[in-house]
């Protein structure tokens, strides 16, 4: 995939707004304990948007002080979840010029002090940063194949980052 964005892009604002995102699911999870542990439901399917079957998943380790991020899919939903150790605060733009909420921001944290799972739809741009003194790990479930079938296809992958007009920013 090519990181040029589309000429409709350039009409988004270049200042975000606090607000809600549409599509953007953000559901608490539950820490099950007992003697031998705890056990936390990361997803199930009877919770998830019809249609949405993730195709893969991975778990990473983010060091603290470090960023993953910002970046889109174009057509890749991702579905985070992360419980601890350690605490993320997530960023997300509304970046989809036909979106009711274009132009919304939101952010949270999540991990040890609040268990959640994140569903981010393609076209919203979305990074995390980790601000503890901790390693946290993130889970994703994507619906899409990294580089594809056998990885033989272009990364479903805009980043931002290293852009130095990005009007997506951590603070």
């Amino acid at each position: 995939m090519s990181d040029d964005l589309s000429t409709t892009r350039d009409e988004l604002p270049l200042a975000f707004r606090r607000g809600p995102i549409d599509g953007l699911i953000v559901r608490t999870l539950k820490r099950h304990e007992d003697s031998r542990g705890w056990l936390v439901e990361l997803f199930r399917s009877d919770e998830l948007p019809e249609g949405f079957k993730p195709e893969m998943a991975y778990v990473s380790e983010t060091l603290p002080g470090v960023s993953r991020g910002p970046h889109e899919h174009r057509e890749q939903t991702d579905l985070f979840a992360c419980f601890g150790p350690g605490d993320l605060r997530l960023f997300a733009w509304d970046a989809r010029p036909d979106s009711a909420t274009c132009g919304n921001r939101t952010e949270l944290v999540m991990g040890t002090s609040n268990p959640a799972i994140v569903l981010v739809p393609p076209g919203v741009v979305h990074g995390y940063r980790n601000e503890g003194s901790v390693p946290a790990l993130v889970f994703n479930a994507p619906d899409r194949l990294y580089a594809g079938e056998g990885r033989r296809e272009a990364v479903d992958e805009i980043r931002h980052e290293d852009r130095p007009d990005s009007p997506y920013l951590f603070d």
